[in-house]
């Protein structure tokens, strides 16, 4: 079926390589108007909350919906513990996107419906990638001794650290203010000491692990993907705080999004 071709899948895999270099470009000038630069000039906006759900939430799905389907056709990574074990770290980060982290969310933002489907659009088909990757496509067979790789243990490390990098960060924001409270504050601790957006790099974080642990182009693509929509958005925050703040947060020296580099 044309959900495991390879011509089809190698095809949409590098199509979605090479797009993320006109994402990256355009994303320099284009605000995307959610969270603390929301901006009704995206068009129709549901609650964040609802919004979150609906645009993480179809990642966690579809890698379902695709890896139940490697199962039935009879694909023999589907049923090995180790393509399972590394599924399940995505699937980790989308059940917590999707069904944690809304739940938490203070205040009363908005998300653009336009927004909602472009990022629904790319983490269904994002998932669809890596589930393919595990369960069927994969050219490497992720033996039992998986485990013994270095790559899986460098890998597993590095998302580790950032998957705590991102929710610590998270939590930081989400108690910069109390509620009914307007204003905006500068975001101390953890990795904020050294980049504008800890949350975004534990994320980038996150994904440049997960492609070492499972040694996959699929786990590599997603990781460019990520830089290349959340490094623009965070020199845009990285302004907007010295527009705001001026000298106070100019003085703490801190990078967009790699801590040192960028």
């Amino acid at each position: 079926m044309i959900l495991f071709d390879p011509a089809y899948y190698w095809g949409l895999l590098v199509a979605m390589a090479a797009m993320s270099v006109p994402v990256f470009v355009g994303l320099q000038w284009i605000r995307a108007g959610y969270g603390v630069m929301y901006t009704p000039k995206w068009g129709p906006a549901i609650s964040n909350r609802i919004g979150w759900m609906l645009m993480e939430l179809p990642a966690l799905l579809c890698f379902i919906a695709v890896w139940l389907v490697a199962l039935g056709q009879g694909y023999p990574a589907a049923r090995q513990p180790w393509p399972i074990v590394i599924g399940g770290l995505f699937a980790l980060h989308y059940a917590q996107r999707s069904l944690v982290f809304p739940l938490l969310m203070r205040g009363r933002s908005k998300m653009p419906l336009a927004i909602i489907g472009m990022g629904l659009l790319f983490n269904s088909i994002n998932a669809y990638l890596i589930a393919a990757w595990l369960f069927a496509i994969a050219p490497i067979d992720y033996y039992d001794g998986w485990a013994q790789c270095p790559a899986f243990w460098v890998g597993m490390a590095i998302f580790i650290a950032g998957m705590s990098i991102n929710l610590h960060s998270d939590n930081i924001i989400r108690h910069l203010r109390q509620p009914g409270d307007p204003r905006h504050y500068i975001p101390r601790g953890g990795m904020f000491r050294y980049v504008t957006s800890a949350n975004y790099f534990g994320e980038f974080a996150e994904w440049v692990g997960f492609a070492i642990l499972s040694w996959s182009w699929a786990g590599a693509v997603f990781a460019l993907w990520t830089f290349a929509n959340l490094a623009p958005r965070a020199a845009q925050l990285h302004r907007r705080y010295i527009s705001e703040f001026g000298d106070e947060y100019r003085q703490l020296h801190r990078r967009y999004i790699i801590p040192f580099i960028y």
